[in-house]
């Protein structure tokens, strides 16, 4: 089974999609000059179950 990935932007999270149309997804936005980020399923579900709460990830 293949693993599906959701795009979260501001306005909210993408239904499940593949890997490939989440990195074009995420490419599309970024020509836009929106931020995307991608996540599993998984963790979709639960920024929805949450409240839609999405912690941007930080590099040190």
């Amino acid at each position: 089974m293949e693993q599906k990935f959701m795009v979260r932007t501001e306005k909210g999270l993408s239904e499940a999609i593949t890997r490939e149309e989440a990195i074009n997804k995420v490419k599309e936005y970024a020509h836009q000059g929106i931020e995307a980020y991608i996540v599993s399923e998984d963790e979709g579900e639960r920024i929805k179950a949450g409240g839609n709460k999405f912690n941007k990830p930080t590099w040190s």
